[in-house]
């Protein structure tokens, strides 16, 4: 299996990678496993141009959205970690989204979305500052895993599992409640 992660932390070795770490960890034996940190992907935002949805494709300049595009078409499974930024998915991760809108879904001639990815697997890691239950009273880590869950969902994607960690502002470490959530996690595929 080819499983694709796509790290939107800017904090290589924070909450949210740790937990996605300890996911993978066990997998890098039986499967094909590719890192991608959002951060560092060099992309121009989306100019609503809609051409990609008449040429299937974005048709910006080549850059590391189609890079990823072609490696998560290419995946079996994909993992998206993010901190949660205003209820939401961090700002690296959206503008790669926003350029793959037609790697994920094509539209009916009636305008009627139509899932691209249908059947592949995906994975929600998430980490929000704000302790709980206030993260999900609050649309903090609710808002987050909902908008990733929008992608994946337009794309056709059966979302496996949704892993939080709330509270991240003060913790020095991944509480072991969260980690052995993840480590079971693992244990599915």
């Amino acid at each position: 299996m080819k499983i694709l992660v796509l790290n939107g932390s800017p904090r290589k070795n924070g909450i949210v990678a740790t937990i996605v770490k300890t996911i993978i960890n066990p997998l890098s034996d039986k499967h094909t496993i590719d890192w991608i940190d959002a951060c560092d992907l060099k992309i121009k935002y989306c100019t609503a141009c809609m051409s990609c949805r008449k040429n299937d494709i974005c048709v910006l300049p080549k850059d590391d959205a189609h890079y990823v595009g072609q490696k998560i078409k290419n995946a079996d499974l994909l993992i998206v970690g993010t901190p949660t930024h205003w209820g939401n998915m961090s700002a690296p991760l959206k503008v790669l989204f926003d350029r793959l809108v037609p790697l994920f879904m094509g539209e009916s001639p009636k305008g009627i979305p139509i899932p691209k990815l249908k059947g592949k697997k995906a994975i929600i890691v998430t980490a929000c500052t704000t302790p709980w239950p206030f993260n999900f009273i609050l649309p903090e880590s609710r808002g987050a895993i909902h908008s990733v869950k929008e992608v994946l969902k337009n794309g056709g994607y059966k979302i496996v599992k949704a892993i939080s960690q709330a509270g991240s502002k003060n913790l020095k470490k991944v509480p072991k409640k969260t980690l052995r959530k993840a480590t079971k996690l693992s244990n599915y595929f």
